[in-house]
């Protein structure tokens, strides 16, 4: 397909055009970088020749082959940017012509002094000046030596449209470098090198103003998330001055139209949006708000994940997650290690995947949502909840808690949860859904693996680098009282409960000296030493907190006070008694460590379930079911 190339297309965008959509040819492509995949391209109109970088999001244009050396293509987007005082066209958009072709006309290279004067090498006809001006192109070989004139090979005309000249405007004394009001082009499109631009996008979440003290003395700052109407995010971060113009400015949920920024390499440790730019506000930048409401831009982009999929996901990574609240805990005051007071509520969530999770809400979180739905709870409701940016926590098992970006939504009106709702109201409140949390067992073969207390001796569990899991069925048959639990640290560190032992001071106050803090109320958590027996044999098992109160039936606090402040030793002992020779299913994690310079098995229970005779009679009868069949295969 003959075509012409558009004619002082180079130089026209070099003066400021970005809507004449040329063709040009491509005579050169180049991989550069080492973090970041970009191409680097050689762009011809015939006569000059210019470099341009290709987006990201367009990588694949050349991976896929659809551009490749000497293809011609027409600029649907594009932008002139001046880089280390050289320009560079910028590719946002384009469309392949031709995929490939033999290099058009004679084009000649633009080199740039260093006071910007541009100046061209041309080519007079003698081959070897040619090969030198030219030296980047892989095709070289392929242009004529003869005068430009007599070589060039005549083409009709091509599709683009007639070039416009770049606006004329209006002159304020001296020239400026681009007084055009900027582009409004998409979020996924930004990248460090253009010069000008602007977004519209809507804040899907807005962090709190954070202060910090460094070396170059304190400050404070706070982020801010944008979506736009083509489904790009982006976190815009405000510092010092610029937090003053913007903080109070910044509404969650409305439009605003935001320009001249710097484009930084986001942060993944504490940024999880799929961008790999950030923005920084500068005082130069403006942020407009957009007093219409504009409907193409969703107030929310959700990525969900089945609850089941959080037990392989990273430690401290970024979900999103939507499920039915079953359960809501009573919201509780917590010291941080600052000496601070923050509240915690705990939340259970179930989804279609037979799973269950428990979800720690924090700060606000507690008082707004968190108090909505333990209302919907308490009228016997079960509300779908989805969660935006939930921080992932292998502590006791795997969790998921929030964060100062997470959002809440409560009965969102969206298909997934429509279809939750169904789910749940048409049967799924009543399935059982197995828990993620508390430390239980991994997924997969070894999660029903059942064992006798003679098999964890004999088949040398928990000897291996990794812990064993297993299920034992079995009955406490001694439980040690006189240490069966102690008093704990109920300071935070981090999204983490310190849970260290402390001890009395001199002024009867709480000491902790991993935190190093005093305090007027302790945790008391379970810490007990018990013996379980099954047909087999007997063997001594440890048991923490939560695996402590479900064999209990009582929160370690009030057997505590039952014990030493009220020294209620028949009811105490009535309690323990209640345990004893009761049946229950204990899952196990059991694990080779050192005590000194001895090695010893540590079985510790991770849940205490007692025995439900009707689920277990079924467990039986589909074992002897699945061993007849596989005795029948083994007959001669």
């Amino acid at each position: 397909m003959p075509v012409n190339l558009t004619a002082n297309a180079i130089s026209a965008i070099n003066a400021g055009d970005v809507n004449s959509k040329p063709v040009v040819q491509v005579l050169d492509i180049k991989l550069i970088g080492t973090t970041q995949e970009r191409y680097r391209l050689t762009l011809s109109d015939s006569e000059s020749t210019q470099q341009a970088m290709l987006a990201t999001q367009l990588n694949d244009r050349v991976k896929t082959g659809r551009v490749r050396k000497t293809s011609v293509v027409q600029l649907i987007e594009y932008i002139c940017s001046t880089v280390q005082n050289r320009k560079i066209i910028v590719v946002l958009n384009m469309e392949t012509i031709i995929p490939e072709c033999e290099i058009i006309g004679n084009p000649k290279v633009i080199v740039e002094s260093d006071l910007g004067v541009q100046k061209t090498i041309s080519n007079n006809g003698n081959l070897s000046a040619q090969r030198s001006a030219l030296a980047s192109f892989a095709n070289i070989k392929n242009l004529s030596a003869q005068n430009s004139n007599n070589s060039m090979q005549n083409y009709p005309p091509a599709i683009q449209p007639a070039y416009q000249p770049p606006p004329n405007y209006k002159s304020h004394g001296a020239i400026m470098k681009n007084e055009a009001p900027a582009r409004i082009i998409p979020i996924a499109a930004l990248n460090p090198y253009q010069g000008r631009w602007a977004i519209k996008a809507r804040v899907t979440a807005k962090g709190d103003l954070r202060r910090y003290n460094n070396s170059r003395g304190d400050g404070k700052v706070f982020s801010f998330d944008l979506l736009d109407s083509d489904g790009g995010e982006i976190r815009v971060t405000c510092f010092n001055a610029v937090v003053d113009r913007f903080y109070d400015k910044i509404e969650a949920g409305k439009v605003y139209m935001i320009s001249k920024g710097s484009l930084k390499p986001a942060q993944k440790n504490f940024n999880h949006l799929k961008n790999e730019w950030e923005i920084f506000l500068e005082t130069t930048s403006t942020v407009d708000l957009c007093p219409d409401e504009d409907a193409s831009i969703p107030r929310q982009q959700f990525s969900f994940r089945p609850i089941c999929e959080i037990e392989s996901a990273e430690n401290n990574s970024i979900i999103d997650v939507i499920g039915i609240v079953t359960a809501v805990n009573p919201s509780v005051p917590i010291l941080r290690k600052n000496g601070t007071e923050t509240q915690r509520r705990i939340l259970n969530l179930k989804d279609l995947s037979g799973r269950s999770v428990e979800l720690t809400l924090w700060g606000d979180f507690c008082n707004r949502e968190g108090q909505n739905l333990q209302e919907l709870a308490e009228a016997g409701v079960s509300p779908v909840l989805a969660v935006k940016a939930a921080k992932v926590s292998d502590f006791t098992g795997k969790s998921i808690g929030t964060i100062s970006s997470t959002h809440l939504f409560i009965n969102p009106d969206s298909a997934e949860a429509q279809t939750l709702r169904e789910w749940f109201d048409q049967g799924g409140k009543d399935i059982a859904s197995q828990s993620i949390s508390r430390d239980n067992m991994p997924v997969g073969s070894k999660n029903e693996i059942r064992k006798t207390v003679f098999q964890i001796k004999d088949e040398g569990l928990g000897r291996s680098d990794k812990p064993d899991w297993v299920t034992v069925k079995a009955t406490i048959t001694f439980i040690k009282t006189d240490t069966f639990c102690y008093t704990a640290c109920p300071l935070m560190i981090g999204d983490r409960q310190c849970n260290k032992k402390v001890t009395r001071s001199e002024n009867s106050r709480w000491q902790c000296d991993r935190c190093n803090q005093e305090f007027e109320e302790c945790d008391y958590r379970y810490l007990l030493q018990a013996q379980i027996q099954d047909h087999t044999g007997l063997t001594w098992v440890t048991t923490f907190q939560e695996s402590g109160e479900e064999i209990l039936g009582c929160p370690a606090k009030e057997l505590y006070m039952m014990k030493y402040e009220e020294a209620d030793d028949t009811r105490f002992s009535e309690i323990i008694r209640n345990c004893l020779f009761t049946q229950f299913l204990f899952r196990l994690k059991i694990k080779e460590e050192f005590y000194g310079d001895e090695q010893r098995v540590k079985i510790t229970v991770v849940k205490a379930e007692k025995v439900n005779h009707s689920a277990e009679s079924r467990y039986l009868i589909d074992l002897i079911s699945k061993n007849s069949v596989f005795f029948e295969q083994r007959k001669p």
